[in-house]
């Protein structure tokens, strides 16, 4: 049952991966801080539930998904988008 949970976390938290190559190369003027927050938000209570269960695979996934999401939030506020990109959209 273990095998499952790790499986599952590995794939929930590794797809957010291709989302902050993107928000890097583009900037992330498509995504919404209430997006983010909110989704932050709801990563540290399935994090608090995971530290209540002693749930190893709930634990490791939302803390590694909480830093890719505050990554995500810092690139958003600091990465614009290049001027060529703007030009040619």
């Amino acid at each position: 049952m273990n095998v499952v949970g790790n499986l599952a976390a590995f794939c929930t938290t590794i797809a957010y991966v291709p989302q902050i190559v993107k928000i890097w190369r583009q900037g992330g003027e498509d995504l919404s801080y209430s997006m983010l927050l909110f989704y932050l938000a709801g990563i540290l209570l399935w994090l608090v539930y995971g530290l209540i269960l002693h749930s190893a695979p709930i634990i490791w996934a939302n803390v590694a998904t909480a830093i890719l999401v505050a990554v995500a939030v810092v690139l958003k506020a600091t990465v614009k988008v290049r001027a060529s990109q703007r030009e040619s959209a």
